[in-house]
C-alpha cells in the first residue's frame, strides 16, 4: 500500500492503523483523521492506498468530533451518578447544547456533581472503543441490557449497529468519536432554565472557553415547537417512522402545515395591530423558506386591509469600484458596506412620506446602478416588505424609526431528533433543502452546493446570527416530515459525489442520516407548503 501524508509517502505490505503509522506526527491537539476524504478515529486501520490528513478542532470535522466526545462524557457522568435520569439533548444554542432530564428536576447540586465527574473521566483518559454488531447480535445484547442507548439504530432500519464503549458505559453518537476521554479538556456544564447547558469552545478559539451568549428568543422558539411535537408524539425519527408505518403520515403532514398557517396568521394579526408600522423586514439563513413565507404572510395581511409591496435590496449595491473585498481579495457582496445605505435610506424615507422615487436596477455584469424610468410610490394602505441578510441589522434602515418597522427572523429550526441523545442539526436540514433546490431550480449538482456551503455559512455567521435576537418575531419554518420528503431527491444526488472529492465524507454522512427516515410521497404534500419551494410544485412560485 502507498499511504500519503502531507509530503511524505509510506509503503507497507500490511494493514496499519493511522496512529501507528503517524505516531511521530500526532500531537495532543489532533482529535481525528481524514482518510480518502472520510472522517475516522485516529486508530482507523488502513487497508488500501490512501491519503491521510490529521485534523484538530480548528476545522469543522474535528470540532464535531470534539463536541461528540464532550456529550458522550456528559452522558457517562450522568449514568454513573444518576442512572435513572432520562436525558434528552434538545437544541444547539451559542457554543452549547441545551439538555434536559425528562423525569427529574435539574438542580445546581446535581450539575456540580456531574461537572466534577466529567473532569475525573477526562483526567483518567479512558479509552473509547467502537463495537460493531449485526442486527441479531444487537437485539441479543439489548435483551440482556438495562439501558437502551443506541437502540434507535435497530428501530430505524440500520443494517449494522454501532456502539461506543468506555468501561461499562456505552452509547451511540452519530459520527466519529475521539479515542479516549482525555481528548476533551475544555468544556463547562451549568444549569440553565429548566435544564442545563453543555458548553464547548468557540470554533475561532477552540482551546479556551468563552462567554455564553444567551439567545432567549431562539430558545423560546425551539421550546414551543418541541413541546408541540412531544404532545403529538413525533419528536424522534423512530416515532415519526411509526406514524408512516401506521398509515398516519397525512395527519402528521396536515398538523405540521397547520402549525405554520396558525403561526403566520397570529403574526399577521400582531402586525395589523401596530398602526404605525410601514415596513416588514425579513431575514434568515439560506434555505429557510423566506420567499414562500413572505408570500404567505403577504396574503394574510391583505385580509387585514394591508397591501404588501416589495422593494429589493439587491438593486442598491454600491458601484463596483467601491465594493469592499474580503481577505482573499475577492469582492465581498455580503457585507453591509457593499450596499449603498445612504441612497437606500433616502428612498425609504421618501416612500414612507408618500413621495415618489425612481427605483434603480443593479447591473451585476457592469457593476453599476441603471435607471430605466421605473417609479415607485407607497399608498396609504400599502406596507413595504424587504427581505435580505441584513434586515435585522438596524444599520440597513437607520433612517427609519423603530416604531415604523417590524423585524422577523426565519429559520429551519428542526426539533426532530434521531433519538434522545442524537439531535439533527438545523444546519443539516437547511443544507439538504439547498441541495435539493439547487438541483431542481438552479442547475447545480450536490458537489457544487457542498463546495460553496462554507462560504454561505460564513456570511450567515457574520451578518445574520449576531442580530437574530434583535428580531421582533421569530418564525420556525421547519416541518417535521421534511427529511422524509426530501430523501428521494437528495440521496441520489449525494451518491453521485465520487470518493476522490473532499466533500465525499460529508455527502455520505448526510446519506446515512436520511436513510434513518421513512419516505413520504410527494402527492401527500400540499402545494402551499414551504417545502414546495425546494422540491417544486409550489402554488406561490408558478410564475417564477
Amino acid at each position: 500500500m502507498r499511504i500519503t501524508y502531507e509530503d511524505k509517502i509510506f509503503e507497507t505490505g500490511e494493514f496499519i492503523k493511522v496512529n501507528e503509522l503517524l505516531k511521530n506526527e500526532i500531537n495532543d491537539k489532533h482529535i481525528a483523521c481524514i482518510v480518502n476524504n472520510q472522517v475516522h478515529a485516529l486508530d482507523y486501520e488502513i487497508r488500501e492506498d490512501s491519503e491521510v490528513e490529521l485534523i484538530d478542532c480548528t476545522v469543522k470535522e474535528g470540532r464535531e468530533v470534539y463536541i461528540r466526545g464532550v456529550m458522550y462524557i456528559m452522558g457517562m457522568a450522568f449514568a454513573q451518578l444518576y442512572p435513572e435520569a432520562l436525558l434528552t439533548v434538545n437544541y444547539q444554542l451559542h457554543n452549547s447544547m441545551f439538555c434536559q432530564a425528562d423525569n427529574m428536576e435539574i438542580t445546581d447540586e446535581m450539575i456540580e456533581k456531574v461537572k466534577e465527574r466529567m473532569k475525573k473521566i477526562v483526567e483518567l483518559k479512558l479509552p473509547i472503543t467502537k463495537s460493531v454488531m449485526t442486527v441479531d447480535e444487537a437485539k441479543a445484547f439489548y435483551a440482556k441490557s438495562e439501558r437502551t442507548y443506541g437502540k434507535f439504530q435497530i428501530d430505524n432500519h440500520a443494517k449494522i449497529i454501532s456502539l461506543y464503549f468506555c468501561g461499562d458505559y456505552y452509547n451511540y453518537l452519530y459520527g466519529t468519536m475521539p479515542l479516549h476521554t482525555g481528548m476533551m479538556q475544555f468544556f463547562e456544564i451549568e444549569k440553565h432554565k429548566h435544564g442545563f447547558l453543555v458548553r464547548y469552545p468557540d470554533k475561532n478559539n477552540p482551546y479556551e472557553m468563552g462567554d455564553f451568549m444567551e439567545n432567549k428568543k431562539l430558545l423560546a422558539t425551539f421550546e414551543e415547537y418541541d413541546e408541540i411535537y412531544k404532545l403529538l408524539n413525533m419528536d424522534t425519527v423512530h416515532k415519526f417512522n411509526r406514524q408512516v408505518e401506521n398509515g398516519k403520515i397525512n395527519d402528521c403532514i396536515l398538523l405540521s402545515e397547520a402549525l405554520h398557517e396558525k403561526k403566520i396568521s397570529i403574526l399577521a394579526d400582531e402586525i395589523s395591530k401596530r398602526k404605525n408600522v410601514k415596513m416588514i423586514l425579513i431575514a434568515g439563513p439560506s434555505s429557510s423558506g423566506k420567499t414562500t413565507f413572505a408570500r404567505k404572510l403577504s396574503i394574510v395581511l391583505r385580509l387585514h386591509g394591508i397591501k404588501p409591496v416589495t422593494i429589493s435590496v439587491d438593486n442598491y449595491f454600491v458601484e463596483r469600484e467601491y465594493n469592499p473585498k474580503d481577505e482573499f481579495g475577492n469582492y465581498d457582496f455580503e457585507c453591509i458596506e457593499a450596499l449603498d445605505l445612504k441612497l437606500f435610506n433616502d428612498h425609504l424615507v421618501k416612500l414612507l412620506n408618500g413621495e415618489e422615487i425612481e427605483v434603480p436596477k443593479f447591473d451585476f455584469k457592469q457593476g453599476t446602478k441603471v435607471y430605466d424610468g421605473t417609479k415607485m410610490k407607497l399608498a396609504d394602505d400599502e406596507i413595504l416588505v424587504i427581505e435580505g441578510i441584513h434586515c435585522l441589522n438596524d444599520k440597513l434602515t437607520q433612517a427609519i424609526s423603530k416604531e415604523q418597522k417590524v423585524k422577523i427572523y426565519i429559520s429551519d429550526l428542526t426539533v426532530l431528533n434521531i433519538d434522545y441523545f442524537n439531535r439533527i442539526s438545523t444546519t443539516d436540514t437547511r443544507l439538504i433543502r439547498r441541495i435539493v433546490r439547487d438541483y431542481q431550480f438552479r442547475g447545480y449538482d450536490a458537489l457544487n452546493t457542498l463546495k460553496t456551503w462554507y462560504s454561505v455559512n460564513r456570511g450567515e455567521e457574520n451578518n445574520i446570527y449576531p442580530y437574530q435576537e434583535e428580531a421582533d418575531y421569530m418564525f420556525n419554518s421547519s416541518l417535521i416530515y421534511e427529511l422524509a420528503a426530501e430523501k428521494k431527491y437528495a440521496i441520489p444526488l449525494l451518491n453521485q459525489i465520487p470518493q476522490t472529492e473532499k466533500e465525499y465524507g460529508e455527502a455520505q454522512r448526510l446519506v446515512k442520516l436520511l436513510e434513518y427516515v421513512d419516505d413520504v410521497p410527494d402527492e401527500d404534500i400540499p402545494n402551499t407548503s414551504i417545502l414546495r419551494e425546494f422540491i417544486g410544485g409550489s402554488i406561490y412560485h408558478k410564475e417564477d
